[in-house]
């Protein structure tokens, strides 16, 4: 893997790294506890030995951040359902640097999604009508319960991000005449291009700026009891160059454009969008329901100018709990940011017990929220997602660097360094085993421990 950036390692090695906290997880009673050395399982010399060198004159991505989704229902159940001290605390534990998590890039649906409680774009119309022009745009679903949120979430961490992407552009401009299903007819390319504009322009008047959005979420799937719309890349590609990012220039937006926003297993798709518009795309947005996270080096490495995202990967009952669970989000965690992303995005804010709400129609919903607000008794229980987030988001901050940090099959590392200089190791030992570690990082004193089988560890040098 190619490096991006490398500097001399003689003014790497000056750092004088003296102070080390340290974060393990190791089971669901045990979830990111705070440890000291003394308190850490000693190596055991049977053990497999993994020792992980940590190499900082070795420079990757710089990151943008951690988050999920405001999604219609997940704003619902933290704005309206839970108590306002519920929301208090809920809010400082998931964007407060200090208090909290730290999360720092939310990637909010425009419209409805699989996740709101009913059908609505930003522009509706009665069955039949057009409104090119569109004269009847509105962003006031979203005044009620998601930006509330996105100012509270910023105003507890101003380095907050935020991206947009549509599961439907309005149903007029469809060849289904509906939220579900069909193609954007290609007479509405520069009324959808607008559209956006409208967005983003709507959302700066509330005091929050829109970093990136995508064309499309899951341009290659179109469910039949949701909001989505098939989206060719050859398509995706000319409404992006002839029409999206010229209204981007002639409105003065400096909104990123990131392409794709689907499965690791189709990278012939943004491949098709960079080669036929380039110029045009900011950046590949990724999700993890199919394909290997290798994609998203594989696109890089053709394309080395265009940004690696991962904007949506879910939890659910399709993976037995609790430890296939957690261990699929730090060992995927893990490779996604060593395959280039500058964001690790999850999906739903919060779900309710029965993981709704859910668009009228949807059926059973298998997904799991970084929080579960039980609408009946109002309960608010943390998941592990929000854990396991923890494990990357309060230590890896926004502009951090990735460094060079030997991983394997057995224990998977990822590292950081902050602008303050600190450098953050995240460790999941991903075997059936105990395994004895030694970390060797530039400035500190080696780190000798033992991980047992599916146990994760964040080293936190300062």
């Amino acid at each position: 893997m190619e490096v991006l950036k490398r500097k001399n390692s003689e003014e790497s090695s000056m750092r004088n790294l003296t102070n080390l906290n340290i974060y393990e997880s190791n089971g669901e009673q045990s979830l990111y506890v705070n440890k000291t050395r003394e308190e850490l399982t000693p190596p055991d010399p049977k053990a497999h030995l993994c020792s992980i060198i940590i190499d900082d004159s070795e420079q990757y991505q710089e990151m943008d951040g951690f988050g999920a989704s405001f999604t219609d229902s997940a704003a619902y159940l933290i704005h309206q359902v839970l108590s306002p001290e519920q929301r208090e605390e809920l809010m400082l534990r998931l964007f407060d640097p200090a208090e909290g998590i730290g999360l720092s890039v939310i990637r909010n649906p425009m419209g409805a999604s699989d996740y709101a409680r009913d059908f609505y774009s930003y522009n509706d119309l009665p069955e039949g009508e057009t409104d090119s022009e569109l004269a009847s745009f509105s962003i006031a679903h979203d005044e009620a319960d998601i930006i509330p949120l996105m100012k509270e979430a910023v105003r507890l961490n101003p380095q907050l991000k935020l991206m947009g992407s549509p599961w439907s552009p309005p149903g007029w401009m469809k060849t289904s005449g509906s939220m579900i299903g069909g193609e954007l007819i290609e007479e509405y390319y520069p009324a959808y291009a607008e559209y956006f504009v409208r967005y983003i322009k709507a959302y700066a008047a509330h005091g929050l700026p829109v970093y990136a959005i995508t064309p499309q979420n899951e341009s290659l799937y179109s469910p039949g009891h949701y909001p989505g719309m098939i989206f060719p890349a050859e398509d995706q590609a000319r409404f992006i160059k002839d029409h999206l990012k010229p209204e981007f220039v002639k409105n003065g937006l400096n909104t990123k454009i990131l392409c794709y926003d689907h499965n690791w297993d189709q990278p012939e798709y943004p491949l098709t969008v960079l080669e036929q518009a380039a110029e045009a795309v900011d950046g590949v947005a990724w999700h993890w329901y199919g394909g290997r996270p290798t994609a998203q080096t594989d696109v890089f490495r053709a394309y080395p100018d265009t940004e690696v995202h991962f904007t949506e990967g879910s939890g659910g009952e399709w993976i037995p709990p609790f430890e296939q669970a957690f261990s699929n989000v730090m060992r995927t965690g893990i490779e996604i940011l060593r395959n280039y992303s500058k964001s690790f995005v999850l999906w739903n804010m919060a779900l309710d017990e029965n993981n709704g709400p859910t668009v009228p129609g949807f059926g059973k919903s298998t997904c799991r929220g970084i929080v579960t607000v039980h609408q009946v008794t109002r309960e608010l229980t943390y998941t592990l997602d929000y854990y396991a987030l923890a494990h990357f988001s309060k230590h890896i901050r926004p502009k951090a660097v990735r460094i060079g940090s030997s991983s394997n099959e057995t224990v998977r590392s990822v590292a950081f360094r902050n602008t303050d200089g600190s450098i953050t190791v995240v460790l999941f030992n991903d075997s059936e085993d105990e395994s004895s570690v030694e970390v060797h990082v530039p400035g500190a004193d080696c780190v000798s421990f033992g991980m047992a089988a599916k146990s994760a560890l964040t080293l936190a040098f300062q």
